[in-house]
């Protein structure tokens, strides 16, 4: 039981459903891509020719976990920052740095959804299908992608905006815990090592 309640931490909704999208677009969309893609190795050796375009449906699946997948990027700081002097600088300067970092990913985000959204909007209007054998209507991988990318956006401008009032609320730690940069402490936790000093004596 308490390994199961660790797979669902206590966390806000938003913050759930990213890791719920997260986990869909691990586990559902990868695996499902594997098995397409070992039916058509599978096909070509016994019959000399694939049984499913499974290299158009990577290209849509690997689509589809990019989107899902950022928005619980940006809710576990899993995205790469540039933070080489940021620990000697002072408190508060820190802390605007974090904000003008978080709002920028927010602006990336918008834009990336907006033009997405645009995307789907054109595919739809034109009834754009794909040019293989399978002639999958582009609306349906899209609208994935787009759906991941818009909760993106979504979640990318939640996060200061929630961490902004933490702070005016004087509560620093939950600033930090929102779109602080991550601690080296805080990356090992990430990597699931609970004890790396303790693997360091066993390795000795």
């Amino acid at each position: 039981m308490s390994d199961f309640s660790r797979l669902l931490p206590d966390e806000p909704l938003p913050q759930r459903i990213s890791r719920i999208l997260a986990w869909a677009a691990g586990a559902i969309v990868l695996f499902g891509c594997s098995l397409l893609i070992t039916i058509d190795v599978i096909t070509r050796y016994l019959f000399k020719r694939g049984m499913v375009e499974s290299f158009e449906i990577s290209g849509y699946a690997l689509a589809a976990c990019i989107g899902l997948g950022l928005a619980f990027t940006v809710t576990s700081k899993a995205n790469i920052r540039v933070d080489i002097l940021l620990d000697v600088l002072p408190g508060k300067v820190r802390i605007v740095c974090d904000i003008v970092a978080s709002l920028s990913l927010a602006l990336i985000a918008v834009a990336l959804a907006w033009f997405a959204w645009g995307t789907l909007a054109q595919s739809w209007a034109l009834n754009a299908k794909s040019v293989s054998q399978l002639q999958v209507p582009m609306v349906l991988p899209q609208g994935v992608w787009c759906v991941g990318l818009v909760w993106f956006a979504c979640m990318a401008v939640l996060i200061p905006i929630q961490a902004i009032a933490r702070l005016m609320a004087h509560d620093r730690a939950g600033f930090e815990a929102l779109i602080g940069s991550l601690r080296v402490t805080e990356e090992i936790e990430q990597s699931g090592v609970e004890n790396p000093a303790a693997g360091v004596e066993a390795r000795s």
